[in-house]
């Protein structure tokens, strides 16, 4: 188990990770979630040792890691850029890791051979990297992260760089293999369907805090603040309700304006597939604005510029603390 206590990251007097504990359990898939600047990649280096500014406690199993470099911790160490060499072939990047560690030849064969595998790459051992496909290369590099045996595996938006119908398919490929190998995994993104797809669990940070920690089922339909409530797409207001409510898009219908107590003005307009989604300035809610779903089939889908009633379908919303 990893356990991070009171751990806090400090750039020149900036606190990009407030300090913050956090337990991962054996086998366990725990997202970071959160917006760019949120303090995710600063948590993750830390927990690798690789911010010497960082305080508090790392430990695993109850080991204090703590003052023990990098190469040491057992931990995998995945980025974005994949940190490939060009000038070595598959086998030559998969293997790295395993040649700096001096272990027998066999052993580093036998390793990267099976890493491969894993990773549905077998055969290609001798081809160049730049011969791969993005998705191939973030591959050799879960591979050569995996050929380690780490007893923990860090990604750091490791998805980031490809197009999302590839992001999508890998990450229900990534979720499978680390369910199959009960790999523990600390996996950063700022990708909300990455995150759910993926998870047990989901930390969601903001400006270097913990905004709120559970299944990704509760986290998404019962938003703890209004910044998780925000960030996760969903309508914050107090036009609706005594006290301020999270409502998603589908929870609000667009009707006539005699049929609804709340009305305003449609500002956007967006066809999202199944449905519009309508941007409405509320009248009378000191400028507040939400976004509701409009059904294709809906007998008078609203145009910009036009005055709508807006409703609260029964038991969408769900209450916030005050901000």
């Amino acid at each position: 188990m990893l356990r991070l206590e009171r751990v806090t990251v400090t750039y020149d007097g900036f606190i990009a990770v407030q300090p913050l504990d956090l337990e991962v359990a054996d086998g366990e898939i725990v997202c970071v979630l959160g917006p760019s600047g949120s303090g995710k990649s600063s948590l993750l280096r830390a927990v690798a040792g690789l911010e010497p500014d960082a305080t508090g406690r790392v430990s695993w199993d109850g080991t204090d890691l703590t003052r023990v470099p990098p190469h040491r911790r057992g931990f995998g160490l995945m980025f974005q850029d994949h940190a490939l060499f060009p000038h070595r072939d598959v086998e030559g990047n998969v293997a790295f890791g395993l040649r700096m560690q001096r272990l027998p030849r066999a052993e580093i064969d036998t390793r990267a051979g099976a890493a491969l595998a894993l990773v549905g790459l077998t055969g290609f051992e001798h081809r160049r990297i730049t011969e791969l496909s993005g998705g191939e290369q973030q591959r050799v590099a879960l591979a050569r992260a995996l050929a380690a045996a780490p007893r923990l595996l860090m990604l750091d938006e490791p998805l980031g760089a490809l197009d999302r119908a590839l992001r999508e398919r890998l990450v229900t490929e990534l979720r499978a293999l680390f369910v199959r190998l009960g790999l523990t995994s600390l996996f950063v993104t700022h990708d909300h369907d990455e995150a759910f797809a993926l998870a047990d669990r989901l930390v969601v940070m903001h400006e270097g805090r913990i905004e709120q920690v559970g299944s990704p089922v509760t986290v998404w339909r019962k938003p703890a603040n209004a910044f998780v409530a925000r960030f996760l797409g969903w309508n914050v207001t107090q036009a609706f309700l005594d006290g301020p409510i999270a409502v998603r898009a589908d929870g609000l219908e667009v009707v006539d304006v005699v049929d609804a107590p709340i009305t305003g003005t449609v500002t956007a307009r967006t066809f999202r597939r199944e449905h519009f989604l309508v941007d409405v300035d509320l009248d009378g809610a000191e400028g507040e604005r939400v976004q509701a779903e409009v059904p294709l089939d809906h007998p008078r889908v609203p145009d910009v510029g036009a005055v709508v009633g807006v409703r609260l379908v029964p038991d969408a919303a769900v209450p916030l603390p005050g901000w």
